[in-house]
């Protein structure tokens, strides 16, 4: 058996898989995420069930989101759970989470997620953050140090802006490969996402804050006078008392939201 194949299951390049194995690190991701009875708790790529069958045991049932057919097939027929799972069988890129959540029973979001496409699937999963309770992610240790930087560090970037102005954002551990099957290259990290109830300085157009984060971004080491000439004047920038010469990653998220703001009020065509 070669070092792809885990529980006669071999790993799918193209899902980015990486099954969990160690069962310290299982109940240590188990205990963060804390299931309980009676909540609408849905995991995104449940795989082999390493985390799903210990949710189940707390929780009593779950839903799933799953794209391998195999795997889906696999849970549907599981001697112990399968009674206990709703399986969706979808690209959770492309699924519709609010179709799952009441007002009454929030989503409490969880899973290992395919580190190929974990910044994509973030930023679809904020937008259903109104639907959310809160959300658990096994994800590269160096998105999660990017989702919680701040400014005037290198990994602060438009994930970091775009991820902390709508969740609190929790580093809970750090998880090695020996964890997984097959070994990643990287290291692991699980990370909490808490959806903010009430955003007091809020934008009036998302859309506006993620094009001026990707305008700063889009070539980071250029000042701003520059990666800005096409949204907004050297003059425009001074009257919102941002400073022209500095650098992308030296303005506070409250900048950010200005120059959103700014852009909503007065936008530009590219």
């Amino acid at each position: 058996m070669n070092n792809k194949t885990h529980l006669g299951h071999q790993a799918k390049k193209r899902f980015g898989q990486n099954f969990l194995h160690d069962e310290g690190v299982i109940s240590k991701i188990v205990d963060a995420i804390d299931p309980e009875p009676g909540e609408n708790l849905i995991e995104i790529g449940p795989g082999l069930g390493a985390l799903t069958e210990p949710v189940i045991d707390r929780a009593g049932a779950i839903s799933v989101v799953e794209l391998d057919r195999d795997l889906a097939h696999r849970l549907r027929h599981h001697p112990f759970i399968a009674d206990k799972i709703t399986i969706y069988e979808a690209d959770a890129l492309k699924f519709d989470f609010s179709e799952i959540a009441t007002a009454e029973r929030p989503l409490r979001i969880f899973g290992n997620l395919p580190y190929n496409i974990s910044t994509p699937l973030i930023f679809h999963l904020l937008t259903f953050k109104d639907s959310v309770k809160d959300m658990h992610f096994m994800l590269q240790k160096e998105v999660v140090q990017r989702m919680a930087a701040s400014e005037n560090c290198k990994a602060y970037g438009r994930l970091s802006i775009m991820t902390q102005y709508q969740c609190q954002v929790i580093p809970v551990m750090q998880i090695g490969p020996e964890a997984f099957k097959p070994a990643p290259k990287v290291d692991s990290a699980i990370v909490r996402l808490i959806p903010h109830g009430e955003i007091k300085n809020p934008v009036k157009d998302i859309k506006s804050l993620n094009q001026v984060c990707l305008a700063a971004f889009n070539q980071r080491r250029k000042t701003i006078r520059n990666s800005f000439k096409k949204l907004f004047t050297v003059e425009q920038l001074a009257d919102l008392g941002i400073d022209a010469r500095l650098r992308a990653e030296n303005l506070p998220i409250s900048d950010y939201i200005k120059l959103a703001n700014f852009l909503t009020d007065n936008p530009v065509e590219l």
